[in-house]
């Protein structure tokens, strides 16, 4: 099979993998010339862009590999060619083409302009963007009076607030958009291309160029998300240990905007995040590399909260017109495809309230997978109901997270961990490719599932990690991840980090038993490595929270245990309340704009409605087809007018996949024609275990603590799964603590009163005793006066910068 990877290109003189990695960029009166090389700076080629049609985007590619001095020889012989109309030009010096764009007039070009090493993977770099360019294509003459106008400005100024340089990265020659397993397995289905995959941010803008080269050797493949590296020793032995979290651009937005799951069973904040540990080689021993993968999403129903100037906690609004889940069901359907069977459903949400909210999504989150297991015959779900709110509240820090990690070791037993050996015979870096002799991830699930994942010491995937032809790699898979966990809260930001921290330290400790540095898998909280990695899994938590929700995210279980002063944790979170509160109520319209126009899902047109003239539910139908209709009976429902599911805000566009090529060191230039495939997945299925409180009422307190279901509708006990003491009282979420103290917000004062309040809890022979104190927040606004910018630039700027950049 054809290596799949587009990027690197083979010389017909050793086999050798190329990728070009730097570039540069001249101009003429009449075309920009790019000329890209490998990081040995012996494989060159050309790239041509006509800079004389004003609203079409036409490239060529020389399909002729140059050396330096070719190069250099085509680069004057241009020159002297255009000296009557100014000669050739240098521009800029680039490291890739992020892709290219159009709003009314003329399309951009944006280009990686500086960039900065952030990690390494397997000998891969990966870089982050520190600064970045946006070109006019057409020459200045050519431009319309279009080109200077106000609308077109003004999408210039929206995709600009973009910030690239924050929570971007990509790699030459990694794919870093899938897992470890993902890319050292054979299981890629043939034509998936890696810009093809829910965590490419820049598909839409290199589809014109990926299209007409039949290549991506101009381009890189741009993850959001988050990414820290750190090292540390254990027994003189160097230890590398990587985090990455990548956020699907499906569905993708900000936390009002985009709440729960649309018709083809995406959900908002749909983050996958994936912990790798690597050891070198050491007195013998072949180098180690295991990973753990685990997910964050929206509960996946159709549900809304409308952000309010006068209420920080506005009402969820359920919406009961999927009756049949069956966008619930297109969402498993869709993890199954991507981490197979089983899938752990760890749901932190409340599951008592005086006045039912949360529960409200939690009692229906039930009875959707419920409804799944009984009626769809392959897909296996474990459902866990964890109210972290009542056991923090009862509980210290430690205890909060003991319980959780032993609910997390639970789910690492069903699903496993990958690892695997790399002999390396010969230097070079790891490369991988879709060669017929790697090892199917799949072939062991059913070991992985029981722990017992080995695999035959004599199958050898030779190929797996195949950079040249004379450099021999062999791989021995002997784990593999089945499944996932699958953690949310109503956010998906605050509590479900706590919690992915909690899975990530029992992950940790397997990981690190797997490879043979300690003998239990137990890693005690007060190591100095499961501090390590619970700053990791803070800092992970801060980006993404800025990401969809606007501030930081709330940390008050890590604050404790690291023995921070309350006073000030306090005052934090009360800063971070009002953060998020700020941009969710004033800053997120445009910035959920800016994101629709950078992934694709608004496309303007002239004689068509501007972005900033419709509804926040209908500009994404906008593009080549012009506003839909909205349902009434829909928004008679939810009034947040569809931001609930944006039923009408996914673009319907056919997703692509092309052919993967090899350019030789030669003239010929072959390509291959593009192939269509759908962009819906379907998989039906499911052997569940349904494990949930069981409600006597549908917000009464439980019956019973823990009754598990398992597939056949048996009941079992499952208190060895969740060995929890349930507290009796009633509180609100870890998040939304500070948020009590400020529920209603008027146009001329912001003000609440605490009630001091006593929760009693017994737990073993201990009680403890929560006093809330009483207080009053009162901020004076003027009815007709907005916050002042520079206010505004102070919220948005928290913790060191957000997704804003004041600068193109």
């Amino acid at each position: 099979m054809e290596n799949h990877r587009q990027h690197q290109q083979k010389l017909s003189d050793g086999g050798e993998v190329r990728y070009m990695q730097k570039f540069r960029l001249y101009e003429t009166y009449s075309k920009f010339y790019m000329i890209g090389r490998d990081k040995s700076r012996t494989y060159w080629k050309v790239l041509k862009i006509d800079r004389l049609e004003p609203s079409e985007l036409t490239i060529s590619e020389d399909s002729t590999v140059f050396s330096e001095t070719e190069s250099s020889d085509i680069l004057r012989r241009i020159h002297e060619g255009n000296k009557p109309t100014g000669g050739l030009k240098f521009v800029t010096t680039c490291y890739g083409i992020i892709g290219f764009i159009k709003f009314l007039g003329p399309y951009y070009m944006l280009l990686i302009t500086k960039r900065k090493k952030i990690g390494t993977i397997c000998g891969h770099n990966i870089y982050a963007i520190t600064k970045s360019q946006m070109i006019t294509v057409p020459h200045i003459i050519m431009l319309s009076k279009m080109a200077y106008s106000n609308d077109e400005n003004r999408y210039k100024k929206l995709l600009c607030s973009v910030d690239l340089t924050r929570d971007f990265f990509f790699s030459y020659s990694y794919h870093i958009m899938h897992s470890l397993q993902k890319n050292l397995s054979a299981n890629n289905p043939p034509g998936l291309l890696p810009y093809e995959t829910l965590f490419v941010w820049n598909e839409y803008l290199t589809r014109g160029i990926r299209n007409t080269l039949q290549n991506t050797s101009w381009t890189v493949a741009l993850v959001h998300g988050f990414f820290k590296q750190v090292e540390f020793s254990i027994s003189d032995r160097k230890i590398i240990l990587t985090i990455i979290a990548r956020r699907s651009r499906h569905f993708a937005g900000t936390r009002y905007l985009k709440r729960g799951v649309n018709e083809k069973g995406r959900v908002a904040n749909d983050v996958e995040t994936e912990q790798i540990v690597f050891a070198d080689a050491h007195d013998g021993d072949p180098m180690q590399i295991s990973s753990a993968v685990q997910i964050r999403g929206s509960i996946p129903l159709f549900w809304s909260q409308e952000a309010s100037p006068l209420n920080m906690k506005p009402d969820i609004i359920l919406s009961k017109k999927d009756q049949k889940f069956e966008a619930t069901q297109l969402h498993f359907e869709n993890l199954v495809k991507r981490y197979g069977n089983p899938i752990v459903i760890l749901n932190l949400i409340k599951t008592r309230e005086k006045k039912p909210r949360e529960t409200i999504l939690g009692v229906e989150f039930a009875n959707a997978v419920r409804f799944i297991n009984k009626n769809c015959g392959e897909i296996h779900l474990r459902f866990f109901d964890w109210d972290l709110h009542q056991h923090s509240r009862c509980s210290k820090a430690t205890d909060v997270l003991t319980k959780l990690r032993r609910v997390a070791a639970d789910a690492l037993k069903l699903t496993g961990i990958f690892y695997c050996h790399v002999t390396r015979r010969l230097g070079g870096s790891i490369e991988y490719s879709n060669s017929v002799n790697c090892v199917d991830e799949h072939s062991t699930a059913k070991q992985a599932n029981s722990n017992k994942a080995n695999v035959d010491e004599d199958r050898v995937a030779k190929d797996c990690l195949h950079a040249d032809e004379s450099v021999d790699y062999i791989i021995e898979p002997l784990m593999f991840q089945s499944g996932v966990l699958r953690t949310n809260c109503i956010d998906c930001l605050d509590r479900t980090n706590v919690a992915q921290y909690a899975y990530g330290l029992a992950a940790l400790g397997r990981q690190l038993e797997t490879l043979g540095f300690f003998e239990s898998s137990n890693i005690d909280l007060d190591d100095p490595i499961a501090m390590e990695i619970m700053a990791l899994y803070e800092a992970m938590g801060d980006t993404l929270a800025l990401q969809y929700g606007g501030s930081g995210a709330h940390n008050k279980i890590f604050s404790e245990k690291k023995g921070q002063w309350k006073a000030a944790t306090q005052s934090r979170e009360y800063i971070r309340s009002f953060q998020r509160y700020y941009s969710n109520t004033y800053l997120d319209g445009n910035k959920q704009k800016s994101i629709n126009l950078f992934l694709g899902h608004f496309q303007p047109q002239q004689g068509k409605p501007a972005l900033w003239e419709l509804d926040s539910d209908q500009y994404c139908t906008v593009g080549k087809h012009g506003p839909s209709s909205v349902d009434s009976n829909v928004r008679s429902t939810i009034r947040r007018s569809l931001s609930d599911g944006s039923i009408l805000c996914e673009n319907d566009t056919t997703i692509r996949s092309m052919e993967h090529i090899n350019c030789q060191h030669s003239g010929k230039s072959d390509q291959h024609s593009l192939l269509e495939v759908s962009p819906d997945i379907r998989i039906c299925g499911s052997d569940v275990c349904h494990c949930r409180q069981i409600y006597s009422g549908e917000f009464e307190d439980p019956v019973e603590d823990h009754i598990c279901y398992d597939e056949h509708g048996n009941a079992y006990d499952c208190s060895d799964v969740l060995d929890v003491d349930w507290p009796s009282s009633s509180a609100n979420s870890c998040e939304e603590e500070t948020l009590e103290r400020s529920t209603f917000i008027s146009s001329k004062n912001i003000s609440n009163e605490l009630r001091a309040e006593k929760t009693g809890c017994t737990r073993q022979s201990e009680s403890c005793t929560k006093i809330r104190r009483r207080g009053q927040i009162e901020v004076q606004l003027n009815k007709d006066t907005k916050f002042t910018k520079s206010f505004g630039r102070w919220v948005n700027h928290e913790n060191g910068g957000c997704f804003w950049s004041k600068d193109c």
